[in-house]
């Protein structure tokens, strides 16, 4: 036999129970074939060692490994031409009688399902629960008992029927009586806070506890934004409806402008106040998954974008010591709040590519995401209109009113595309998939597409186009039908208790 595969040491031997224990001398060498203290031959060809014996087939055998002693490993399997044991990882089980045998796992028989005395149950047990869907069964409750579930989203209401009155006033083509329908929405508006305002003291006081869970609840306390964005276009309406109904030298004007830089300064105080203070409980004790977004996050963060447009409406007839530092702080708000909508929007299109569309119930709450671009071109335009006619920033004659008012104009077109196509995108998918049930975001369909007609028209304006012009006459009677439309089924749902009912409103989790 050739001397590569003899044994490296004498000292191992083949003992009686058939157990292969090889060992190195190290103080023996074996001096014709060079071999090192490990073992290892110095030539090319290496030394392999051979067991002493066969291991049986028919018989578990032991084998200790090189090195230190280790726990003895035990094989019951065939062994290849050198009397190692087979290696059968990987290989068929089932025609290897190298497995140990268990018991034949019998497959389940094709067997009907077990007909069952409870109809509703079986039903049950073949199609889950949607939590959207309303129990045809659900019982009657009273109205005193049904005010404790509602929640702050009931301001989409004033918030929608503000913008209308604001819209209705910006309108470029004007009728006689067509002031007096706006200040009717205006009067009415009012009317509706009031009344929102009276039922939610009545729940606070009625159900002690409901106002701390309802600014704290991961879902209903994002609808505080529409809080103050009712209280937004309340001044917006004023300044429509009341300040410009006196003359200039009316002795009431004077009182009337600067309260509403007053109310304009609060405004912006509080609603940075909301978004720094509510993201930054959220961000501490809720936690959102980003395959779930909606854009009512945007909320928090839209009052103090409607800083400047507030700022566009009211600059113009404040005096010009006071007029700038409205102008500036309107677009240091707008800018907030649209860069915010744009760090947003990059989750919202991941999640529409991730997991497609929301559930259709909240699918009108996707027109949310055409508001950031429309109250941000109208407010550049408007705050730029806003300016002094001498106004030069650099008194160089370079950045003067007129170049920024260009300059406003351009990147307003630019963001009303980008506006008209988040409004297509919400359309197309409340098409694709209409709604069954009301649900206050709905009124979603109708305020930002207001802020996005008054952008359309604050565009036609500055073009002098009528073309465009008319296209917003007619989206402004669009959007009156759509008001009227929301509103009916918002009194429907109220009355066949379709929200303010338990598990129906803002105040669960979804």
């Amino acid at each position: 036999m050739d001397s590569r595969f003899q044994p490296a040491d004498p000292s191992v031997e083949n003992n009686g129970n058939n157990t292969f224990n090889p060992t190195f001398d190290n103080t023996n060498q074996d001096v014709n074939h060079g071999r090192n203290q490990s073992g290892q031959s110095s030539r090319t060809n290496t030394w392999v060692q051979t067991p002493a014996g066969p291991f049986p087939s028919n018989q578990v055998q032991s084998f200790q490994s090189f090195g230190p002693p280790q726990q003895q490993g035990y094989f019951q399997a065939p062994v290849n031409v050198n009397g190692y044991p087979e290696d059968y990882k990987g290989k068929d089980p089932f025609n290897n009688l190298a497995y140990i045998s268990e018991r034949p796992v019998q497959l389940t028989p094709n067997e009907s399902p077990r007909d069952s005395v409870d109809l509703d149950k079986e039903k049950a047990a073949v199609e889950p629960h949607d939590p959207h869907k309303k129990d045809p069964n659900q019982p009657w409750m009273a109205f005193g008992e049904r005010l404790k579930h509602f929640t702050w989203a009931w301001y989409t209401l004033t918030m929608a029927t503000g913008g209308i009155a604001t819209l209705i006033a910006a309108q470029p083509h004007r009728f006689p009586g067509l002031i007096t329908i706006g200040a009717i929405f205006y009067i009415v508006n009012l009317i509706f806070f009031a009344i929102l305002g009276g039922c939610m003291i009545l729940r606070f006081t009625k159900f002690p506890g409901t106002f701390k869970e309802s600014v704290t609840h991961e879902r209903e306390a994002l609808f505080l934004g529409p809080f103050f964005l009712s209280i937004a276009t309340i001044i917006t309406g004023t300044q429509r409806y009341v300040v410009e109904s006196y003359e200039s030298n009316h002795p009431m004007r004077g009182w009337i402008v600067t309260s509403m830089a007053i109310a304009f300064w609060a405004y912006v105080f509080l609603t940075f106040c909301l978004a720094v203070f509510q993201y930054s409980f959220l961000f501490a004790k809720h936690t959102y998954l980003l395959t779930k977004f909606m854009p009512s996050w945007l909320l928090p963060i839209f009052p103090i974008m409607l800083g400047g447009t507030i700022a566009a409406t009211i600059a113009q007839d404040q005096p010009v010591s006071s007029r700038m530092p409205i102008i500036v702080a309107g677009l240091g708000c707008q800018g907030l709040g649209f860069t915010m909508s744009v760090i947003m929007y990059a989750h919202y299109i991941g999640r529409l590519m991730q997991v497609g569309y929301p559930n259709r119930e909240h699918r009108g709450a996707m027109f949310i995401g055409v508001g950031p671009p429309s109250f941000t071109a109208l407010a550049f335009i408007g705050m730029a209109n806003a300016l002094p006619d001498d106004f030069d920033l650099q008194t160089d004659g370079i950045m003067d009113a007129k170049v920024l008012r260009t300059i406003a104009l351009v990147s307003a077109i630019f963001l009303w595309v980008l506006a008209m196509w988040f409004f297509m995108i919400a359309f197309i998918a409340v098409l694709h998939s209409r709604p069954e049930y009301f649900h206050l975001g709905w009124w979603a369909m109708v305020f930002p597409n207001s802020g996005f007609i008054i952008a359309t028209i604050n565009i036609g304006n500055s073009l002098k186009d009528e073309i465009v012009l008319f296209v917003a006459n007619g989206l402004t009677i669009a959007i009156l039908l759509m008001w009227a439309f929301v509103f009916y089924h918002n009194i429907r749902a109220v009355v066949v208790q379709d929200i303010m009912y338990p598990g129906r409103d803002e105040d669960i989790e979804d």
